[in-house]
């Protein structure tokens, strides 16, 4: 099981939902933890961050360099390149057994929201297109859909609400990249509403707020 910290919007309150909250490449759980309080959560609900660790693991890009990833990046170009397939599946199966255990713990998978920014963003809306698990939303920030061209057409989260942002400057994962994504899921029937920051590889004041909104919205 993948090591996590977690923090509790009021620890002296009964938890109502879970957020799963995935990192970029190379960084750990500690990379979002300092937002929380930023977001200006509604006291009417009481949720429980949950930020795991990816394991580390040697990055083709890299020469071989060994990083916290969820998957390796086989290419530097994104579009139509050749994707690290097994270590994708293998991080989906990791985060739905985070979300298992948050069902355990008492909280319904109708309560429990996916985020991710970067790798992050990829693994929430793989496992989002290919859970049996019904969501309770997704937060994709700067990232893309990963093994798009065999995305199922059919899931239980097809008007699960997806919020999707990304930076105009990125010169990490391209704007077009993830706008391909958005289309497509789109074209699949999902319910996604799309956001652009001009920022790079990053995330800004603004978005954190509209980030903060998007879950006050649908935490119920």
């Amino acid at each position: 099981m993948l090591d996590v910290i977690e923090k509790i919007q009021n620890p002296q309150k009964t938890v109502t939902h879970s957020i799963i909250w995935c990192h970029g490449l190379g960084a750990d759980a500690h990379d979002f933890l300092p937002i929380v309080p930023d977001l200006k959560l509604s006291e009417q609900n009481n949720i429980r961050f949950i930020f795991p660790n990816a394991p580390v693991r040697p990055i083709t890009i890299f020469g071989g360099q060994s990083t916290t990833a969820w998957y390796d990046i086989l290419s530097p170009e994104r579009i139509n390149a050749q994707e690290d397939e097994a270590g994708l599946i293998a991080s989906q199966k990791e985060i739905e057994t985070l979300i298992e255990q948050e069902i355990q713990r008492g909280i319904p998978s109708e309560k429990i929201f996916l985020a991710g920014f970067s790798q992050g963003c990829a693994i929430s809306l793989l496992t989002l297109t290919r859970t049996k698990y019904k969501l309770a939303g997704i937060i994709g920030l700067s990232g893309y859909l990963p093994l798009l061209n065999s995305t199922p057409k059919e899931s239980v989260n097809l008007d699960t609400p997806i919020f999707m942002a990304h930076g105009t400057l990125d010169p990490v994962v391209n704007i077009e990249l993830a706008d391909i994504s958005y289309q497509h899921l789109q074209s699949l029937g999902y319910t996604v509403s799309w956001h652009a920051y001009p920022m790079v590889h990053s995330v800004c004041l603004e978005e954190i707020e509209d980030i903060g909104n998007f879950i006050n919205q649908y935490a119920k």
